[in-house]
């Protein structure tokens, strides 16, 4: 039997093999969102690591295929208009500040000469004054999948239990399968309900990477000067912008929005919501502000209509950029709804 998601990607082949398929798209354009680009496959398919991740090779393919099918242009500018000409307008952006980005996506963004954004939680900009540091869901992850029997591991553990969020046994054997993989994927995407302040604290049991796994200052105002690449907030410490009460949210913004003003050249009048979450309040200190436009993680397509602080984004992992007639699908769906 066919299953649903080959489905949907034999349809989205389709769509594009059909002469008229651009005239859906052209009165709305769209952005993708991207995380991680790693250096093999290997890196970029366990369950825990796929829905941020992709391999270079496939970042590279993305890119090609955009080049294919799209006019491919920075954000603000598909932001303010939106509507493309022969070609449906797209734009790229990358969240959370990860270094692969200037170490593997930037090489391949400047040989093709792609434009990008990327959206920084500041708190982790890496400083040589510091150690190197790590965002939560990293951090624990990486402790369950690499040392699951380890001190560290029973500490965490400890933690995790007395926030009410016990451990699956599951996660704490030495298997390096799917099964236990995806467990993790599945427990770490419970954790987000937790408070940052013991986000924070769970993942500061666990040790610093040896070496920055995120970008410095130094690689942000490198790529800000290649003319491809600017930059925006996401955050100061990536918390859900929702669960901050009215003396945590402005404090959040600000600083995240004040790292930016000081570090960069031309920021990006854009606030990328940290887990895509908002709401009124939220929306309103963004705008306080002065950002013009805000994205979520809803996924959809932008038009002149479209809700400038509610901006939809199609994420690209390492599953749907192996087989891209599924982004073909999102579109399509998108395009008639």
């Amino acid at each position: 039997m066919l299953s649903l998601m080959r489905l949907k990607r034999w349809i989205g082949r389709a769509y594009l093999g059909l002469p008229g398929w651009r005239g859906a798209l052209r009165r709305r354009g769209f952005v993708l969102v991207l995380h991680r680009v790693m250096e093999n496959d290997a890196e970029a398919a366990w369950p825990h690591c796929s829905p941020l991740c992709m391999s270079k090779q496939a970042f590279e393919h993305l890119l090609r295929w955009l080049r294919q099918h799209f006019d491919c242009v920075p954000l603000e500018s598909l932001l303010e208009s939106p509507i493309g000409g022969e070609r449906p307008r797209m734009a790229l952006t990358f969240d959370d500040g990860w270094r692969d980005n200037a170490e593997l996506a930037f090489p391949l963004l400047q040989h093709h000469e792609f434009p990008a954004s990327i959206f920084l939680s500041t708190d982790f900009v890496h400083d040589d004054r510091h150690p190197p540091r790590c965002f939560w869901w990293e951090a624990i992850g990486k402790v369950f999948w690499q040392t699951p029997q380890s001190p560290v591991a029973r500490r965490v553990c400890d933690a995790l239990r007395s926030c009410d969020a016990p451990v699956p046994p599951l996660l704490l054997s030495s298997e390096a399968s799917e099964r236990r993989s995806l467990a993790i994927a599945r427990y770490l995407r419970g954790l987000a309900t937790l408070s940052p302040e013991k986000l924070e604290s769970i993942a500061a049991l666990t040790p610093a990477p040896l070496q920055p796994i995120t970008l410095d200052w130094t690689q942000v105002r490198a790529l800000e000067d290649s003319g491809l690449v600017r930059f925006g907030p996401h955050g100061a410490r990536h918390a859900i912008l929702t669960r901050l009460d009215a003396d945590l949210l402005p404090r959040e913004l600000a600083r995240s929005h004040a790292a930016l003003r000081a570090r960069c050249r031309h920021p990006l009048p854009v606030y990328c919501y940290p887990n895509g979450d908002h709401d009124d309040k939220v929306r309103a200190a963004v705008a306080a502000l002065g950002y013009r436009y805000a994205l979520t993680a809803r996924r959809g397509l932008i038009g002149v209509d479209s809700d400038p602080m509610a901006l939809p984004r199609i994420n690209v992992s390492y599953a749907s950029t192996g087989l891209l007639a599924q982004i073909a699908w999102y579109l399509l769906r998108s395009a008639w709804t």
